[in-house]
């Protein structure tokens, strides 16, 4: 199993941690290298309004997987609002194989794709910590 990670340097990490309105970027990118060592997870998309951190097993398919997470949390949003929901914590799109779960943590936005069969639950309670 090749895994590709394309990530931003450790001199941006230490400018992003140290940046007061983004504080929690280094810690969700330390949370979610451990979370894609877990059986079923096959990477994951973090990104703020400057950076971002991509992990995935098809690296050939980074932009369909951008493209994915982008239109499902815009829509999601999109459907919180039409109902009156409110601010969504997280959204789950189950496929026939594959799931995604996509999270907005202060202005950061959280994507991981893992196989249907993987435990979502306990990757929610693990970004929250």
């Amino acid at each position: 199993m090749l895994k590709q990670t394309e990530t931003i340097s450790n001199k941006e990490i230490a400018n992003v941690s140290s940046d007061e309105k983004n504080l929690s970027f280094a810690s969700l990118s330390a949370s979610l290298a451990e979370i894609s060592k877990l059986k079923g997870v096959l990477g994951y998309i973090l990104r703020s309004n400057s950076t971002a951190i991509v992990d995935l097993f098809e690296p050939d398919k980074i932009i369909q997987y951008a493209l994915l997470s982008s239109q499902i949390n815009d829509s999601c949003q999109e459907m919180a609002k039409q109902f009156n929901l409110g601010e969504t914590e997280s959204m789950l799109v189950e496929g026939a194989t594959v799931k995604v779960l996509c999270m907005n943590i202060g202005e950061n936005k959280i994507s991981v794709f893992m196989e249907k069969s993987a435990t979502h639950a306990w990757i929610i309670k693990r970004i929250l910590l």
